[in-house]
């Protein structure tokens, strides 16, 4: 599976297709059959949903010789994949593989409802149920198929919707391995973090796939795009009921983890599904166990936009793929569904880490992310709606920095509807500080506060600050994900007895 680059403006409705094995000619020709299935009716109708698939069996596989089966799935607006080409290195190292069109997608029938266990969830069981009556596809005992899962974005929630949902109805899940890429652990966090809208991403989504949702949603989710702000009541309470389930945070509150092992793949400098996403579904949706034999991959890559209010910088590429022996992350997956679909090894270490892609290119490998350095930032104000964005030092080059880190601070505005954007930059001085890998994450207060205590979880980074420049956090009175936003009234953010935690790595 070809990894996502970072991509301008014009392109990113593509991004939203998930990233497919690259292709290569065959020796033989696989057998293609395209189908589908009947899976849960749609809320208030007692018409079964049609799933619809393209399947690819590769040639030498039989009753007598069966083979292992790799589901694979396609971003937001997308179709399903039906050319075999495609799949090719899987195919000629033994695998059978099951591309479908999701709910409301493609061929399929119904409307989405962007992952709900007890719908999208249940399409995906179905296929695995139609799947193990497969003759040539390996059985571990009867009914379970031995199967793994490819996908980026939209095509890295089905699988956790998929395993989960299956997890809460029978204790267990047939899935064997997992590659989720690009996706989210909650969505209404990915989305409206703070309950602040992505307006840029969120109005890019609706152009792809909007008219798919229920239409009491679509109305919903253009209040959200408009005001920037989740609504409030009747379509505050529709969208969150409707994003209540969709996500692993939501079994994991219900405590329920996966006990397979899962690569996950994460931009960066991804700014809809960012780093804190994947490192929430690594560190809280796995069992101890399970996250021994999983690791994640962090790459400069995936949902990605320019960051130009306030200026940002990454160098787009996966040094990680490469430091643990595959030129790219679709190389890394087929290794790793190997190791644990055929038990075949290859020399693929690293386990149980965390592997990110600095802003500069470089891949830093870390056990733990916990923060160990606490940085006093003592009081600071955003300038008010345009204004430029503030500065603090923290800390001198040279430093290197990664994960999530948090800022603790007595919040006081003067009007209601007051928001900051934060991040971490890194700059020779001030005046030339570049937010690191193009994320922020908002401060949002929508009444008055006065010395009202909060902690802010900035965006996952992995940055080397090198000697001659500084570490600074940045808090800006505008960022261009969320436009649209903090601009009616002249407005500011005051941050008191402010304070810093991160990981410094040595």
């Amino acid at each position: 599976m070809r990894r996502l680059k970072t991509l301008a403006l014009g392109t990113v409705l593509a991004l939203l297709a998930a990233a497919l094995p690259a292709s290569a000619s065959t020796s033989a020709d696989p057998v293609t059959s395209n189908g589908c299935v009947e899976s849960v009716p749609e809320p208030g109708s007692t018409t079964p949903v049609r799933i619809c698939y393209s399947l690819f069996k590769p040639a030498g596989a039989s009753a007598r010789r069966t083979v292992p089966l790799v589901f694979h799935s396609h971003g937001w607006g997308g179709s399903r994949t039906k050319d075999a080409a495609a799949f090719a290195s899987y195919l000629q190292a033994g695998y059978g593989v099951l591309s479908f069109d999701q709910r409301s997608f493609g061929e399929s029938t119904g409307v989405a409802h962007v992952m709900n266990p007890d719908l999208e969830g249940r399409d995906v069981v179905r296929l695995v149920d139609f799947v193990a009556g497969l003759d040539w596809v390996t059985r571990q005992r009867p009914g379970d198929p031995l199967i793994g899962a490819i996908g980026g974005s939209y095509g890295g929630g089905y699988q956790f919707a998929g395993a989960f949902t299956e997890l809460r109805d029978t204790g267990r899940t047939r899935f064997d391995a997992l590659v989720p890429e690009i996706t989210w652990w909650d969505l209404k966090q990915s989305l409206a973090p703070d309950e602040s809208a992505r307006t840029m991403w969120l109005t890019l989504l609706y152009a792809g796939g909007g008219k798919n949702l229920p239409p009491a949603i679509q109305a919903a989710f253009v209040a959200l795009i408009t005001t920037g702000t989740w609504p409030t009541g009747q379509a505050g309470r529709e969208l969150d009921a409707f994003f209540a389930k969709n996500g692993p945070a939501w079994h994991v509150r219900h405590g329920r983890k996966l006990d397979v092992p899962v690569l996950i793949g994460q931009g960066l400098s991804d700014n809809l599904f960012n780093l804190n996403q994947g490192l929430q579904n690594f560190d809280r949706a796995l069992t101890p166990r399970a996250r021994a034999r999983s690791m994640l991959v962090g790459y400069n890559g995936g949902h990605t936009l320019p960051s130009v209010v306030p200026p940002g910088y990454a160098t787009p590429g996966d040094p990680c793929s490469i430091a643990l022996g595959s030129p790219n992350f679709g190389a890394l997956a087929q290794r790793f569904l190997d190791l644990n679909l055929k038990h075949r090894r290859s020399g693929l270490t690293g386990f149980g880490r965390y592997h990110l892609a600095t802003a500069d290119g470089r891949c830093a490998t870390e056990r733990s992310l916990r923060p160990n350095q606490r940085f006093a930032v003592g009081s600071v104000s955003s300038s008010a709606n345009a204004g430029l964005p503030v500065t603090v030092e923290l800390a001198k080059g040279p430093i290197t920095v990664t994960g999530v880190a948090r800022l603790d601070a007595k919040v006081t505005t003067l009007l209601p509807d007051a928001a900051a954007y934060l991040a971490l930059s890194v700059g020779a001085s001030p005046l030339d500080a570049k937010v690191v890998q193009n994320n922020t994450m908002p401060l949002r207060e929508p009444r008055v506060v006065r010395n009202a205590r909060r902690t802010v979880e900035l965006p996952g980074i992995a940055v080397d600050v090198p000697a001659g420049k500084s570490l600074y956090l940045t808090v800006a009175p505008a960022a261009d994900m969320y436009a649209g936003q903090n601009g009616r009234l002249p407005n500011a953010v005051k941050l008191d007895r402010a304070a810093l935690s991160l990981h410094r790595s040595y």
